[in-house]
């Protein structure tokens, strides 16, 4: 390989791993919230377990939004390019999450705070949507054949990067009197995501455009001279719908299993175990740091044995569940 290409995918891996790590700041900021706080500010007059409920049923809401924001981002990255639509949803994600720390609470303004808290939260989500599947693109478009599995792992990595991130924050805040906290403390971690993404956007900005990209958009000019094309979305869905099921269905398989053990566990732990808010949230992040090594550890195993063994053998840990019930 030559430099020139090692130092390109240097900065596209830093980029995409700074990407992700404040993107899932952004987004398991609020599921850690929903967890702790958002009950009481934003769902009050119920029980305790309605208003967690509640509050975990408003960041459902940005898994519903996850899929429309990847198939409007995605189509943007064919027409805008892949840099030009990561630089939105990067931008888009500090944004909104900034709002999310600004709102009022149900005492405040009355039943206006838990719809826009619902609004922001599918903003959230439609901005992921685009921001996840965009960043590992450029990454495996840059990437080597046989070193795919490694660099898309590294990247990925800003994923746990980022459930540190939020998960500290909000040991930091969770020290502050119950009050202070319920007042102000829980908008810190939120408001701290508009100087979080400065770097992110410095780094995409240095980025040039795929060689996939740049090689398509020649062919597009020359097939748009000699007749219409169809857009790319739709074409994909029409000849690889298949393919795309079977990728939701694998990505469904592997997102819930991980936000049922950093985010319900958080909320089960605390309220049916009775464990200490503080304890479970360092349980999270000692989790994230061995789930670095094992990251990477996958990803050379994907370059050597293929993407099937791995993704059957990270079934096999679905007996974790279990332990959910263990005193």
């Amino acid at each position: 390989m030559s430099g020139t290409y090692n130092a390109t995918i240097r900065r596209v891996v830093i980029s995409a791993w700074i990407g992700n790590s404040i993107e899932y700041y952004d987004f398991l900021l609020y599921g850690l919230a929903s967890a702790l706080v958002f009950g009481p500010l934003f769902f009050p007059g119920a029980s305790p377990l309605t208003a967690t409920l509640s509050s975990f049923a408003s960041f459902g809401v940005g898994f519903i939004s996850r899929p429309l924001g990847a198939l409007f981002f995605g189509n943007r990255g064919d027409t805008l390019g892949r840099k030009n639509t990561l630089l939105i949803t990067l931008g888009g994600m500090g944004a909104v999450t900034f709002l999310i720390g600004c709102l009022p609470s149900y005492a405040s303004i009355g039943a206006l705070a838990p719809a826009l808290l619902v609004i922001l939260r599918f903003l959230q989500g439609f901005m992921v949507g685009g921001e996840w599947g965009g960043a590992m693109l450029m990454v495996v478009e840059y990437a080597a054949g046989k070193h795919r599995g490694r660099l898309s792992a590294l990247s990925q990595t800003g994923g746990l990067t980022g459930q540190l991130l939020a998960t500290g924050a909000f040991i930091v805040v969770t020290q502050l009197p119950k009050e202070a906290l319920l007042l102000w403390g829980w908008r810190i971690p939120f408001l701290l995501s508009a100087l979080l993404v400065l770097p992110g956007l410095y780094m995409r900005h240095r980025l040039d455009e795929t060689p996939v990209f740049r090689a398509f958009k020649k062919q597009q000019a020359i097939k748009h001279m000699q007749q219409k094309e169809e857009r790319p979305v739709v074409k994909v869905v029409r000849e690889q719908w298949r393919s795309i099921l079977l990728i939701i269905i694998l990505r469904f398989a592997e997102s819930v299993p991980f936000f049922l053990a950093t985010v319900f566990a958080v909320s089960w732990a605390t309220t049916q175990l009775g464990i200490a808010s503080l304890t479970i949230l360092y349980i999270v992040m000692f989790t994230c740091l061995l789930a670095y090594p094992m990251h990477v550890l996958f990803g050379i195993m994907s370059d050597r044995r293929g993407c099937r063994q791995v993704y059957i053998f990270g079934a096999l840990f679905f007996p974790f569940f279990w332990l959910l019930e263990s005193r």
